[in-house]
């Protein structure tokens, strides 16, 4: 390949690790250098490091070379070590970078589809998380069209792109163009070999079908569903991504009732001012029975105990401001368990009075709940 993917990997940097470090000049001096971020380097049988204060490591591979018999033995150590990549992801010890050194350990190998897509995945997390904005991810991925690539990484770029922007038939089309070209070329065939069954091209996939699902209607025009298949597959890879906003944000959108509550919240726990939190409110308001608006008043419990924890520990009650909207809500589970949880505030002091001046600045719904946990 004539063009590396290094300079990829560099703008992804760039782009990614500054942001995720700002505001913390102590954890940006502990965060491992770009070069040792953007690739593992492997020495003979020795384990790669591992980020500072990981317990995990990968296993030694070394590439490149065109011995036949040494070839087959760094197609097992690739698989072994995506493998155990892999179980670090599913077992939730995911790490800033992680799917960088992926990057790396895949260009190493030859599998520069498996690279763009594992760069890609990074980029995700960190959109999911606010971390970037959608022009920068897209920013990086027409940055690989750009460059003088052979055609499997420009057929991967096109596809993750258009998975980027929603256009999900497009999208759907060139993953599934990808691994037919990925199989009959014998440069990438370890893509092909890591055949596993929750990889980040499978997510990719289904999210298409979700998506799909979710936007196309029959002769009736009533919505279809998503499938039983689909769903159940969705639900499979959960324990892989987890720590993916979007990965909640997609099940949410596709599926209904409690479950996409459920999705729903697992995503703003994740992200309160990400990206998708915004819409997952709207999606449990909508389940509460609650108008679409009132989402944005929504939160989720895990939000409330996290602000009376620190109004309390910073005996500052004023912080209980961002519930009054809460509050001030129809009956739903979200309000009562705020309500319920600022009851058990009032003997703190300083608290009470808080409460009483809110009672007496407020009117309708606000106010009655307001006086009720005065009376706790």
């Amino acid at each position: 390949m004539e063009t590396k993917l290094y300079a990829f990997l560099i703008l992804l940097l760039m782009m990614l690790f500054p942001a995720c470090g700002a505001g913390n000049s102590e954890s940006q001096q502990k965060q491992p250098a770009p070069s040792q971020r953007a690739g593992v380097k492997f020495a003979a049988g020795k384990p790669a490091l591992s980020p500072a204060g990981s317990s995990t490591f990968v296993s030694d591979f070394s590439p490149g070379t065109t011995n036949d018999s040494q070839k087959e033995i760094d197609i097992d150590s690739f698989l072994q070590t995506i493998d155990q990549l892999a179980e670090i992801e599913r077992s939730g010890a995911w790490f800033q970078g992680m799917a960088l050194r992926e990057s790396g350990i895949r260009e190493n190998a030859g599998d520069y589809a498996g690279a763009v897509a594992a760069a890609y995945k990074e980029l995700s997390w960190a959109y999911g998380l606010g971390l970037l904005q959608k022009a920068d991810v897209e920013r990086g991925l027409l940055s690989v069209l750009t460059l003088k690539s052979d055609e499997i990484v420009i057929t991967a770029a096109s596809a993750i792109l258009a998975f980027e922007k929603g256009r999900w038939d497009e999208a759907a089309e060139g993953l599934s163009l990808l691994k037919k070209r990925v199989r009959q070329n014998e440069q990438t065939s370890f893509f092909d070999l890591a055949n596993e069954p929750d990889s980040f091209d499978k997510w990719m996939t289904l999210v298409c079908s979700l998506e799909k699902s979710k936007s196309v209607t029959n002769k009736n025009d009533v919505l279809k569903s998503v499938s039983r298949n689909d769903a159940a597959a969705y639900g499979s890879i959960r324990a892989r991504y987890a720590p993916f906003p979007e990965y909640w944000y997609r099940g949410a959108r596709a599926f209904s009732g409690a479950i996409a509550a459920d999705y729903a919240e697992n995503c703003i726990n994740l992200a309160p001012n990400g990206p998708f939190a915004e819409e997952c409110r709207k999606i449990i308001a909508s389940f509460t029975g609650l108008k679409t608006d009132d989402g944005l008043s929504i939160k989720t419990k895990k939000e409330i105990g996290a602000i009376v924890n620190q109004s309390v520990n910073s005996g500052n009650p004023q912080l209980l401001n961002s519930l009054l909207p809460l509050i001030g809500l129809p009956d739903n589970p979200y309000t009562v368990y705020a309500v319920d949880s600022l009851r058990s505030l009032t003997n703190i002091p300083g608290f009470r009075d808080y409460f009483k001046q809110q009672t007496a600045a407020a009117s309708g719904r606000l106010a009655e709940r307001l006086s009720y946990i005065c009376r706790s």
